[in-house]
């Protein structure tokens, strides 16, 4: 059963083939603790030592990774949605 049009599937599955991408791609450089993503970070404004600084540096690069990966899986089940709509809206024995 098609729920979507033609149009707003494909638009789907570009969208969501993109944010799988970019959201793996992302989590690949949090995971690696990458510089530039650094003001992504949630961090406290001041610390009174340098090592509860590196902890909560590295706790949140690993939290944000595993948040990219958990969104990335989040639109891999929408293009799965997106394919099976398309999939629908392209059949020649579908009748409306």
């Amino acid at each position: 059963m098609a729920i979507c049009g033609p149009k707003l599937s494909l638009c789907g599955v570009i969208i969501s083939a993109w944010g799988i991408v970019q959201l793996s791609l992302m989590g690949v450089f949090f995971y690696t603790n990458s510089v530039a993503l650094v003001e992504d970070v949630p961090m406290e404004e001041e610390y009174s030592n340098e090592h509860d600084m590196i902890t909560d540096l590295e706790a949140g690069y690993q939290q944000n990774a595993l948040n990219c990966w958990i969104a990335a899986l989040l639109y891999l089940v929408t293009l799965c949605v997106s394919v099976q709509q398309f999939w629908m809206n392209n059949r020649s024995t579908y009748s409306v």
